[in-house]
């Protein structure tokens, strides 16, 4: 379970849309172990493979201790609800900086364990936030865009103050 270095923002990774997972392998497993310990040492909620430079569909979550931790292969939001609500986000890729984001409370969503085998679910709330924020993620969309542009060119020139 190494810890694996994180692209940074801007880097251009972070835009990547990332394949389907079809091996779900012990090469999977392994990825799963090393997203899990890098994104424990960042530290943060949640992580996937684009986070560590691996352009395949993949994310862990471990909202809180209670809960556990999250595997989701091949997310895809089915079902967004009407409702929003306002939450800060961050990305382990810009660590320090957040701002408040507005998405859909509700959400269901489809995936995959690690074995392959399909999964419905609903969320809402933080952990609806926590997903839709990672599927963007992995469809190359960082969440910085999901910012108007005032609030976006604020916070990135805040942020590459604090980085030098």
């Amino acid at each position: 379970m190494p810890i694996r270095p994180i692209l940074r923002y801007p880097h251009p990774g972070l835009k990547i849309v990332c394949a389907p997972v079809t091996a779900f392998d012990s090469s999977l497993a392994e990825l799963v172990d090393d997203l899990l310990a890098t994104m424990r040492a960042a530290p943060g909620v949640g992580i996937t493979a684009a986070h560590i430079g691996v352009f395949s569909r993949v994310t862990v979550l471990e909202l809180d201790e209670t809960d556990g931790v999250r595997l989701y292969v091949n997310p895809e939001i089915t079902w967004f609800s009407n409702e929003t609500m306002r939450h800060a986000e961050g990305s382990v890729s810009m660590p320090g900086a957040t701002e408040e984001v507005t998405r859909p409370r509700a959400i269901r969503f489809r995936y995959q364990n690690a074995e392959g085998i399909v999964h419905e679910e609903a969320a809402e709330d933080f952990h609806a936030i926590c997903i839709q924020h990672e599927v963007d993620q992995l469809d190359g969309i960082f969440w910085l865009q999901r910012l108007s542009r005032l609030k976006r060119d604020r916070l990135v020139k805040k942020w590459e103050k604090a980085s030098i």
